[in-house]
């Protein structure tokens, strides 16, 4: 059990024995007299704990003024492992994309800290035995990032500008905000395009130019949003889908079958100890990406227009890494 625990006990003992006898409390919370006894200190010095030895009923008691509140520890108060699970999620967040959030919780993140600090681990030996690496992680404003999460919760359009990089231009838009999309270390926003009439996924980091507009954001159902947006293969979906699949080496396979590629994949292995695998996919372009990555130890079975444009691809860096002559 560990300090802050040990708080929460001696405060519930009290609280619903009203006298407590020290040996009471060295059974329950296991510990020796003098870390009892520090204990007591600590609740009393630092928390304002009202407890006083009753030498009567020979046992600890809160005193209470005639009329007053009963004491209540402060708030925000969790045990050491709650605490360290914050903070990781605090240091993730962090990490997702620094200063986005910081401002907003910073006194959380002071207080956990706090805290903490008063347990058995210091903030110091987390943050230096737990970290969190993003991956070709992408930059954002984040005045950007702000404006859409109050637009987004407040179900406001937007207006922006917006830089397409496969057509190496920009378009200015209106769009109604429907969530925001964490997906392999970068941020995207699942809207409804008022420019194209239909559901969009728009990186944040192509946002160049943002504002809030006065009019109420259209509604999608819930339903529909995940119809359009979540039934292929990554994060360039689409309603309309087709199964690959995909097969993988016996020895790959080993980390591959651990892997959740799609909430809808199927997979089996073969009688040689291959692995199949059967995702659905809209547009292919993030699947081709994630297939090559895997070179000789995948083959793609089905369909044969996406063996047909991995084999194109293959080709291509192929003439790549070809000396002429």
């Amino acid at each position: 059990m560990d300090r802050t625990e040990r708080f929460h006990l001696i405060d519930q003992m009290l609280t619903s024995r009203r006298v407590v006898s020290r040996q009471q409390f060295l059974d329950a919370l296991e510990v020796s007299p003098a870390t009892f006894k520090r204990d007591l200190e600590y609740l009393r010095d630092r928390l304002n704990a009202p407890i006083v030895w009753d030498r009567e009923r020979r046992g600890y008691r809160y005193e209470q003024e005639p009329g007053a509140a009963q004491f209540q520890l402060p708030g925000l108060w969790f045990n050491t492992s709650e605490i360290q699970a914050l903070l990781s999620m605090d240091a993730l967040l962090a990490n997702l994309q620094p200063g986005v959030l910081s401002n907003h919780i910073e006194p959380l993140r002071s207080r956990i800290r706090m805290l903490l600090d008063e347990g058995d681990h210091s903030v110091d030996e987390i943050s230096r035995r737990i970290r969190i690496m993003p991956q070709a992680a992408k930059t954002y404003r984040s005045e950007n990032f702000q404006a859409l999460c109050q637009a987004l919760l407040s179900r406001k359009c937007v207006d922006m500008t917006y830089y397409s990089r496969p057509a190496d231009s920009t378009s200015d838009r209106r769009v109604s905000p429907q969530r925001l999309i964490y997906y392999r270390d970068n941020w995207y926003l699942d809207a409804w395009c008022h420019l194209r009439e239909g559901l969009r996924s728009f990186s944040i980091d192509a946002i160049q130019r943002l504002a809030i507009a006065p009019e109420a954001a259209i509604e999608i159902n819930e339903t529909v949003l995940n119809r359009e947006l979540e039934s292929g293969y990554g994060i360039f979906s689409g309603a309309t889908t087709r199964e690959a699949v995909l097969r993988f080496g016996p020895e790959i396979a080993r980390w591959v079958s651990r892997e959740t590629w799609h909430p809808q994949q199927r997979s089996e292995y073969d009688d040689d100890g291959r692995f199949l695998l059967r995702v659905p996919y809209s547009q292919d372009t993030e699947l081709i990406m994630d297939i090559l990555k895997y070179g000789a130890e995948v083959e793609v079975l089905e369909p044969p227009e996406l063996r047909a444009r991995v084999i194109d691809r293959i080709a291509e860096m192929h003439a790549l890494y070809t000396v002429a002559g």
